[in-house]
């Protein structure tokens, strides 16, 4: 055996075997961005609730994985643990006491489904919040569409 792969034998044994794209699996709590179906930041996972678009993609994806990031308090985070074993979906909190993701929930396969926006919508959904979706339109909609 070469010195080079000694070498590189020795700093698996003492270090692990090397990692894809570690920063990005920082991020993504573990997971590729590529496998991912839904991510929610701290702040969102942190709201009063389940989001009704987490629950959606749950439904849709029931073979999923879900990983909360164990920075948050626990309370937070049994909202959706609940959601999860519900729908039977597996879970695991990830806590990296080197990296403290922005990210607190991410909902992802372990094959690349590669879904262009996987972050949470905060756009009113007409089907999600009836109320918003029946307010009348302001005096100047006519000129700024709103």
């Amino acid at each position: 055996m070469s010195n080079s792969k000694m070498d590189e034998y020795l700093q698996q044994g003492i270090h692990g075997a090397k990692q894809t794209k570690p920063d990005e699996r920082r991020r993504f709590l573990t997971t590729l961005r590529e496998r991912v179906v839904i991510a929610l930041t701290q702040g969102q996972v942190m709201k009063k609730g389940v989001e009704p678009q987490v629950e959606q993609m749950m439904d849709e994806n029931p073979e999923a994985h879900l990983y909360l990031n164990g920075n948050i308090s626990y309370p937070y985070l049994s909202e959706y643990i609940k959601a999860a074993e519900k729908r039977g979906i597996e879970f695991t909190i990830v806590t990296n006491k080197d990296y403290d993701s922005e990210l607190g929930l991410v909902l992802a396969h372990d094959y690349a489904i590669d879904k262009e926006d996987i972050y949470l919508s905060n756009k009113p959904n007409p089907i999600i919040n009836p109320v918003m979706a029946k307010q009348k339109k302001g005096l100047f909609s006519k000129w700024f569409g709103k």
